[in-house]
């Protein structure tokens, strides 16, 4: 795999440091330049007085501080985790949202990944490495976004990816080329599975899985139909749960068509929320 250049968001969480630790691990074998990125914002006082503004220059200071300290930090608990020289490292302190930090570098640096924490809503309240990937994954739509389970138990390798569609509409190279270069570095096979029986396909859903196996031909894969149990989401977690070899789920959210129907469920935040495996969000972005 060529060089890779990845953002790793944080909020200094241990949720966030595990994501990160997985990035570490899963891209050990490969050159990789990592952004750490901190976003942070400073609320205005709301006063016009020179007082006002004082408050509000001392407080982005502060702020500005802490996080870079807390950055350094990250990186001697990187650092402790033993010297990769594949691996280079920068860290990011911005003073904007979240969804505009993250953007702009993946903008900026040419980032092929954005790999970051998802803590499911079980607490009482979404946390931020809950629905802040979530925002991510559906604001940040040019880039794939690689959410991973707080409580995974990380893995040198993906032994299964398993790809989930709905086989509406025609699959471009492109937008399948984030996953090939995971299955062809570590040689995983793909499971294509589509939630419904294959007689059910109409003829446009036919010839995109006939095109889809054609750009399929460089890896080893096989396809599946499960019967919808409850819910899409619901399916797809049971397939993870009978098959420990499934070590990452991937879908492609293209506008108007099997995605928009997903979403309804809504089958985006339910995974980022509940998978038990690392989640790769792919959306047509060139």
């Amino acid at each position: 795999m060529k060089k890779q250049r990845i953002v790793l968001p944080t909020d200094f969480s241990e949720n966030a440091w595990h994501a990160m630790k997985y990035a570490l691990t899963i891209f050990r074998d490969v050159p990789c330049d990592f952004f750490i990125v901190n976003a942070f914002q400073v609320g205005s006082s709301g006063l016009s007085t020179k007082m006002g503004m004082a408050n509000d220059t001392r407080l982005f200071q502060l702020m500005k501080e802490e996080s870079e300290r807390e950055l350094k930090r990250v990186m001697e608990r990187i650092h402790g985790r033993g010297t990769n020289k594949k691996h280079s490292f920068k860290t990011l302190s911005v003073a904007d949202t979240l969804v505009n930090a993250i953007g702009k570098t993946v903008y900026n640096q040419g980032v092929d990944y954005i790999v970051m924490g998802t803590k499911g809503a079980s607490g009482v309240r979404e946390v931020f490495m809950g629905s802040n990937t979530y925002k991510i994954i559906k604001e940040i739509d040019f880039c794939p976004v690689l959410a991973i389970p707080d409580d995974y138990e990380i893995q040198p390798s993906i032994n299964t990816i398993l790809l989930a569609t709905g086989y509406e509409h025609s699959f471009e190279t492109y937008e399948l080329k984030p996953v090939l270069k995971l299955a062809k570095h570590f040689g995983s096979n793909i499971k294509i599975v589509h939630v419904g029986p294959e007689e059910a396909l109409n003829e446009r859903q036919l010839e995109s899985k006939t095109a889809l196996e054609g750009l399929l031909k460089v890896a080893d894969y096989q396809f599946l139909d499960a019967a919808e149990n409850i819910s899409v989401n619901a399916t797809l977690q049971q397939l993870i749960e009978e098959d420990d070899s499934i070590q990452l789920i991937v879908m492609i959210n293209h506008d108007h068509t099997f995605f928009e129907r997903l979403t309804r469920e809504p089958v985006i935040k339910k995974i980022a929320f509940n998978t038990k495996v690392p989640f790769l969000v792919i959306h047509l972005f060139e």
